[in-house]
Formats: C-alpha cells, sequence, structure tokens
C-alpha cells in the first residue's frame, strides 16, 4: 500500500540538503511513531537505530519538542558528522557507535540519564531505517558501488571485520556460492563462484572494477539485457554478507520487543526481500496468540502482546519515487506493544 509520502510538509529533497542522504518517507515515518511519541509526553525516548545522516532523527526532534532520541550508528564518520547536524538539540539527542544489535546491551549498563529513563519507563519508538546509505554508495573509496572501480571493501564500520575482498579471495566454493544465492538471489551463483576461484588462484581480488568484469563474462548476456546490472546481486550478496546485516535484524527485534513500554511503537524500512520477509516473520509471531485454538478464553501469558499498525507492507508514493529513487524500493512494517491486561480473558 503506497502512501502519499511526498510533500505533506516543505520537505527539500535535494541531496546536499541533506547531508547527503534523503530521508525515505520521512513525514510518514514520524506519522506511525506520533501516538506513542504524545502518550509517553517528556518521558519519550525514541532509538534510531540506523542513524546514517540523521535526517529522520532530526525531524524526530523537531516535530516532537519533548522527545529524546538515541542514535545508533556503526560508520564512525556518519556519527560524527550526524552528531553535528544535531548538536543544536543538546542533550535531547544521545550518539551511541555500534552495530544496532548493540541495543539491548546499552539499555542494560549505559549509566546515562536517558538509559536510565527508558529502563524505568521503556521505549517510546524504535525505527530502523535498513540497509547502506546514499552517502556510503557516494564515497567511492568504500566499495559498495559498482559502477566506479574501487577498493573491494564494503564494511559499514571501516575499522573492522572481513572486507568483500576477504570474502571474495578466501570462502570455500560452496559458502561463496551460498552467499550469492540465499543473500543476492543470483541465479548464477555456482557459476561466479567457479570463475571467482579460478580467477583468484592468479591473483587475489582487490577492485571492484575486475570483479565486475568477471560478471559480465559469465552471466549470460540474454540476462544481462533484462535482469538490470549484473553486478548488482553479488555486490548486494557481499555487502550483507560482509556487515552481517541479517544477523544484527534478527538479533534486535526480540531486544526491540522487550525494550518498548506499553504503547511503544516499532518501525522497520526494508529495502531487500530477505530483510522485509525477516520483518514480516517476527512481527506476525509477536502479533500472534500462543494459546491453542478452540479454547474459550485467552491462557495466562498466552495472549499477544503486539498488534500490527501497518497494514501489509507500506510503500512510498510514486511523487516521492520521482524525487527520491531510493524509495522505490521500501518496504514499512510497523507494531504497536499492548498494554499488559489482567491475566486470561474471553477471545
Amino acid at each position: 500500500m503506497a502512501h502519499d509520502t511526498s510533500q505533506k510538509s516543505d520537505m527539500d529533497f535535494g541531496v546536499d540538503a541533506n547531508h547527503g542522504h534523503v530521508p525515505v518517507m520521512r513525514d510518514r515515518m514520524g506519522d506511525l511513531l506520533r501516538p506513542a511519541v504524545e502518550r509517553f509526553g517528556a518521558e519519550a525516548v525514541i532509538v534510531d537505530g540506523t542513524l546514517g545522516a540523521g535526517g529522520h532523527t532530526e525531524y524526530f526532534l523537531t516535530e516532537f519538542p519533548d522527545a529524546t532520541v538515541i542514535g545508533i550508528d556503526r560508520d564512525g564518520a556518519a556519527l560524527e558528522n550526524a552528531t553535528k547536524r544535531l548538536a543544536r538539540f543538546g542533550d535531547r539527542f544521545v550518539p551511541v557507535r555500534g552495530r544496532f544489535d548493540c541495543l539491548g546491551e546499552k539499555l542494560a549498563s549505559n549509566e546515562n540519564v536517558v538509559f536510565e529513563r527508558v529502563r524505568k519507563t521503556g521505549l517510546a519508538g524504535a525505527f530502523f531505517d535498513l540497509g547502506v546509505s546514499s552517502m556510503q554508495l557516494d564515497q567511492e573509496e568504500r566499495g559498495f558501488a559498482y559502477r566506479v572501480d574501487a577498493p573491494l571493501d564494503m564494511r559499514m564500520d571501516p575499522s573492522v571485520g572481513l572486507t568483500a575482498a576477504d570474502v571474495l579471495n578466501t570462502y570455500s566454493h560452496g559458502d561463496l556460492a551460498r552467499v550469492l544465492k540465499t543473500y543476492g538471489d543470483e541465479r548464477f551463483a555456482g557459476k561466479i563462484a567457479s570463475a571467482v576461484i579460478d580467477e583468484r588462484e592468479k591473483e587475489p581480488f582487490d577492485r571492484s572494477g575486475r570483479l565486475v568484469e568477471l560478471l559480465y563474462d559469465v552471466i549470460p548476456a540474454a540476462t544481462r539485457r533484462t535482469g538490470g546490472h549484473p553486478a548488482k546481486r553479488t555486490f548486494q550478496a557481499l555487502r550483507v554478507e560482509v556487515n552481517r546485516e541479517l544477523e544484527a535484524l534478527e538479533n534486535v527485534i526480540p531486544m526491540v520487543a522487550d525494550a518498548l513500554g506499553e504503547g511503544g511503537r516499532a518501525v522497520f524500512m526494508s529495502y531487500q526481500s530477505l530483510e522485509d520477509k525477516l520483518v514480516k516473520r517476527a512481527f506476525a509471531d509477536m502479533t500472534k496468540s500462543k494459546t491453542p485454538p478452540g479454547l474459550p478464553t485467552e491462557l495466562p501469558d498466552m495472549a499477544p502482546k503486539f498488534r500490527l499498525v501497518t497494514r501489509g507492507a507500506e510503500q512510498a508514493s510514486e511523487a516521492e519515487i520521482e524525487l527520491n529513487r531510493r524509495a522505490a524500493s521500501v518496504r514499512v512494517r510497523a507494531v504497536e506493544k499492548l498494554d499488559s491486561g489482567p491475566p486470561g480473558g474471553a477471545r
């Protein structure tokens, strides 16, 4: 279901005006969180688990003047730039460096007064804009983009972990094919893995241009003519593997479920089917009664603890997509934590 997300406000869709990354469906994200934030009032704390350039967080802090936002990002440069951008909000913005599934640990142990407030009242909102940001794609040296020749890095946190080159140069044929098939839905995963192993024996991979040339050679011409850029799926798969993106997503959903206060809302924006399927499956489980069918009342602790806020996956409007192409593939799902009622009850 598409929402008219283009011009509720006087939003400037220019990249420069948005510090390198235009926030997708910005106003709609505010609308989804608004009932929870208003319910929590001055106690409202939102976690932005994918801070990036800070566009969504800036909007939340402006729209909700009593709320505080904890912004998490694993990219140190992005976190520093966003913190400067949001400095005018003072202690209403709390930056945290880490992968977003550090959330549980930070909420449990951080001594900042904002985290103490969350431990007492729960989160009002949790927001995740998944995937790679426009500004990371635009930084050629990061290796995310396949249209320029660059080092095969692809780490969202350039200080830790395997690079895409490490994956290509060290993974077995089976592991490489699995990554390409599972994370990229690449039909020719086996052929590509075989070609990579042949080529790396001549010389290790270190730049994206050589990988793109290999993909042009391996993927049949008929597929190249109809299936988009031949490198798209392989680069996506390598990025997901390097950054353990699905692992982080699987980890953080139950953390968010535990951390939300009653009436709190969680919103996830996905740009690839694997992410969206994972969120959809988790939300379906969270909003389902665990009481065996046929019983007249809910068993204690078996009633659903959440309700779906979105009907299916929401999408950006055509008007917004024209202004911001990145919005074309977004899928948005949201849930709300229900008030805990008395144990048992009519079904």
